[in-house]
């Protein structure tokens, strides 16, 4: 039996029973930033899964922080009522052991868009667009909102609702926070130089491009001592002039020294021009690099949906977790698939257990 990917690991105080992380991922169903009967479906799935933890999708912190109408957030008191309701729900199906967190973020430059299945694009006159803001007075391609550059003043008050968000989600009942830097989002803009070009102490040099998502790693570091505080990153731009890898795991290590107990290793996101050689684990050599420099647990992330791959990358070093997402979507019990591959024993809710005989079909 293999028991590297089912064996359990401490973050930052938290002790999580396994090493599959379920990852973040959109689904374009709120109402004003509140969860819905699809979220209660979707919550409760996730913690019947048999992974360990549980990060749910990209929670904004203002209304205009969100990617479409449909985007989740932790802006209001409804917003955080709805949150608890469901967590409170997904947490008495759970297996024993399962943490959930919630990835607060700030879509910036990428906000005011259509869902994925209405197009995707920014959204038009008439379907009620809003100003977006960013770094700078960059749209992120052609026929995109121009962007608000964000002054000094609103730059600490967005500060300040990173913070208000982190207590909604203590008050909700969250295990742990996960900041997004990655994909093109607020943070990211800041630190990459395709989307900053700022030339104040929140703009030019690395340690000033940095210093937003530094700033605010350590404000809900000491807002919410109680929660277990991780990041997102994109390690690098995949475009000639954007952020390179090595900046990317100084990035890393920037968020590790203001208090981040794991890193959630991504890449790309921030423009049109990206070229990524996409396949399977085609990241995970950036989780590698990351895990070299920092003292912290790293996550790797990216078209990881074999049990064998999983186990290898724990294995051999690579990182210490890993997050499957869209494996995950098209097989609500991944976790189970993987248990019985490995030779592990499959961890099920009572009420489904005469099903997991059925394991031994599943393996290859």
């Amino acid at each position: 039996m293999t028991d590297h990917l089912f064996s359990p690991i401490d973050v930052g105080g938290l002790e999580i029973p396994n090493r599959i992380a379920i990852a973040p991922m959109c689904q374009y169903s709120a109402d004003d930033g509140s969860a819905s009967d699809w979220h209660l479906q979707q919550w409760m799935t996730y913690a019947l899964s048999g992974a360990g933890m549980v990060t749910m999708e990209m929670t904004d912190v203002e209304r205009r922080g969100r990617i479409s109408h449909g985007c989740l957030g932790l802006y209001s008191d409804h917003n955080e009522a709805a949150a608890k309701r469901m967590l409170d729900a997904a947490r008495r199906v759970a297996l024993p052991g399962t943490k959930f967190g919630t990835q607060l973020a700030h879509a910036g430059r990428k906000a005011s868009c259509q869902r994925p299945w209405e197009g995707g694009g920014p959204l038009k006159p008439g379907q009620d667009p809003w100003q977006t803001v960013s770094a700078s007075a960059l749209p992120f391609a052609d026929g995109w909102h121009t962007p608000h550059a964000l002054a000094e003043d609103e730059i600490e008050a967005l500060i300040g609702r990173f913070v208000a968000a982190a207590h909604r989600a203590e008050r909700a009942g969250f295990d742990f926070i996960e900041l997004h830097s990655a994909h093109g989002y607020l943070l990211h803009q800041f630190i990459s130089p395709l989307s900053n070009h700022r030339n104040d102490k929140w703009g030019g040099a690395f340690e000033n491009r940095v210093r937003l998502a530094v700033e605010i790693a350590r404000a809900v570091r000491k807002a919410v001592p109680a929660l277990m505080l991780g990041a997102r990153i994109s390690v690098t731009d995949w475009v000639e002039g954007g952020l390179p890898v090595e900046e990317g795991v100084e990035v890393a290590r920037a968020l590790a020294d203001a208090g981040v107990s794991y890193i959630c290793c991504s890449s790309g996101g921030n423009s049109p021009l990206q070229k990524i050689p996409s396949g399977p684990g085609y990241q995970v050599h950036l989780a590698e690099a990351v895990r070299k420099a920092v003292g912290v647990p790293v996550r790797a992330v990216g078209m990881i949906d074999d049990a064998r791959q999983a186990e290898a990358i724990i294995a051999d070093g690579r990182a210490d977790m890993v997050a499957i997402a869209r494996a995950l979507l098209a097989d609500p019990r991944w976790p189970w698939r993987a248990a019985a591959t490995l030779g592990h024993e499959v961890r099920t809710a009572p009420q489904l257990a005469r099903a997991a005989h059925l394991h031994k079909h599943w393996v290859a």
